[in-house]
């Protein structure tokens, strides 16, 4: 695939995702107001950075969480859901990625965290030709070091997940510092890889839909046979006649949770398997 191909199909790509994003009320700090009695509740927070850059974000807490135990943590990426309202990466077709962790019986074998930072309108939580650490995913790392230092997180077990847009991120963390995750899973995106041997590091699980008419499948394909030549601890998973629009199917996929669960930081210089 040519570069100019590749270029323009990012761009086009990138068009399409945001105009999935939804952005209305300012950023709040609190727990979730609308959540009923017996609800998951995610809590409503603001980061600001020394420089006075903001970024709002969602962050759920087990229940009765212990500071004397280590629990994991989701680090959720959206695709649809750009704003500063606070609510969209969490909402729609962001539910079931942020939600089906924190459903009692997951909880019970899996008892995580889950952070979901937002991304502003118009913005991107990565580049797939150039998989650099941009403003927005400096953020969203400065986020997941505040939750360290206010909560008990496991190091060893913080497992990435993005879908659609929110991929771009997971692809370019992977990239930058594959020492630093238990697993990734990627869901309907895409990436021009520069360092596959950092992505063969950390176990990863990708979902694609066959119909797909933003990142089509060919190209999905394409990058599954880069990755397994790079001998890559990967799962992959083909919905047939399925277009972008497979978060729920994938995230009830009986083997994900307990995937999840089992995946561990590997030390550094060891292979993932």
């Amino acid at each position: 695939m040519s570069i100019l191909f590749r270029c323009i199909f990012f761009w086009v790509s990138c068009v399409v995702l945001c105009a999935l994003a939804t952005a209305t009320s300012a950023a709040q700090t609190s727990a979730d107001s609308t959540a009923k009695p017996g609800e998951t509740v995610f809590f409503k927070k603001t980061y600001t950075n020394k420089d006075g850059n903001r970024m709002p974000y969602r962050i759920y807490v087990p229940d009765h969480y212990d500071a004397n135990k280590k629990y994991p943590l989701i680090f959720f990426f959206h695709g649809g859901g750009r704003g500063s309202n606070n609510e969209q990466q969490i909402l729609h077709e962001n539910f079931s990625g942020t939600h089906v962790w924190t459903q009692p019986a997951n909880q019970a074998q899996f008892p995580a965290f889950v952070l979901a930072p937002q991304c502003p309108v118009d913005e991107n939580w990565g580049d797939p030709d150039m998989n650099d650490i941009n403003k927005q995913m400096q953020l969203a790392l400065q986020i997941l070091d505040a939750v360290e230092k206010d909560y008990s997180i496991d190091a060893d077990r913080i497992v990435l997940v993005g879908q659609s847009a929110g991929g771009l991120g997971v692809w370019a963390l992977l990239q930058s510092f594959p020492e630093k995750w238990a697993a990734a899973m990627v869901v309907g995106s895409y990436d021009n890889f520069t360092d596959l041997r950092a992505i063969a590091r950390v176990p990863l699980w990708m979902f694609q839909g066959d119909m797909d008419l933003t990142v089509p499948v060919v190209l999905v394909r394409e990058m599954v046979k880069q990755l397994n030549k790079a001998h890559a601890p990967l799962r992959y998973t083909e919905y047939h006649k399925m277009n972008d629009e497979i978060w729920d199917r994938a995230f009830a996929e009986p083997d994900l949770v307990p995937w999840v669960t089992a995946q561990v930081r590997k030390p550094a210089g060891s292979a993932a398997k």
